[in-house]
């Protein structure tokens, strides 16, 4: 049984295409698909529970956010296999099935990830290693361009084969999809998302409890998504930049932290102002 679960802020349009995609190439086993809407105000709830009576349509009171919208589909989801999916994704065919194929093949996984492809047809680079102190500071410094095979590239990982199927830390959360008795051993599986990360970060600390728990990320090349991206974040641009690193940081405080991290914190603090153009309290549900 394979839950796909959508969590949707004001993405009507991707959100039914995304849906369309799902009903026109569904898997051959089982499954169900659930859409938690953080009260769109885009006809996204309407227009979904109108066209997609199939679609079990939970409507959110407010904007909970990513991470804990996901964890309410998790709480409604049955299957033995979960599948995060963002609203401006597009299956192809085959895709979903070749996904469970792939991650039955590896016992030792506990999560997948998929190949994004963009609107222009190039493969999106989408996984990363795990964020570390230096590796932050190499990919402000663009030390990682210099020398991604050290530890200043292990968090951007400029050399990682798209094009083959291999171990990757940390995959976006775009399309990932997770093995149950692998959520199960870090946690409620009704809640796998730790809500201190209320947008980004949230499927990486994921993917990091899962590691140290023994759990593997597999990288499947020939699952291909087309993904158009960012539909939603950018309505509230300068927010969700805050919030991205607001995010980066709790994420060092709670898994890498270091004597170095309080500058490594201001470093990522004026990123932020910079990118934004001035200051924002991020994300607020």
């Amino acid at each position: 049984m394979l839950s796909v679960l959508i969590v949707n802020w004001n993405s009507r349009e991707e959100l039914l295409n995304c849906l369309d995609s799902l009903r026109q190439f569904p898997p051959t086993q089982e499954h169900e698909v659930i859409v938690v809407d953080n009260q769109s105000t885009d006809g996204s709830a309407e227009s979904v529970a109108s066209l997609f009576p199939e679609v079990q349509l939970v409507r959110a009171d407010s904007n909970l956010g990513y991470a804990s919208g996901n964890n309410l589909a998790f709480s409604k989801a049955t299957g033995d296999y979960l599948l995060t999916l963002n609203p401006d994704t597009v299956i192809r065919a085959g895709s979903l099935d070749r996904a469970i194929q792939e991650l039955e093949a590896h016992p030792e996984a506990g999560a997948l990830g998929a190949r994004l492809v963009g609107m222009d047809g190039e493969t999106q680079a989408s996984v990363r290693g795990f964020p570390t102190v230096l590796g932050i500071i190499g990919n402000i410094s663009r030390f990682d361009t210099l020398f991604p095979r050290s530890l200043w590239g292990a968090y951007r990982m400029p050399t990682f084969d798209y094009a083959v199927s291999q171990w990757a830390p940390q995959p976006m959360g775009t399309f990932l999809l997770f093995r149950r008795k692998a959520l199960e051993s870090v946690g409620p599986v009704t809640a796998p998302f730790d809500l201190g990360f209320p947008i980004f970060f949230n499927e990486v600390d994921l993917l990091k409890r899962l590691a140290q728990a023994g759990w593997k990320c597999w990288y499947a090349a020939d699952v291909v998504v087309d993904h158009v991206g960012a539909v939603s974040t950018r309505q509230v641009r300068k927010a969700m930049i805050w919030e991205s690193h607001l995010s980066l940081t709790r994420y060092l405080r709670k898994h890498e932290p270091s004597w170095l991290l309080p500058v490594t914190g201001a470093l990522i603090w004026l990123g932020a102002f910079i990118r934004a153009r001035g200051f924002s309290h991020g994300f607020r549900p």
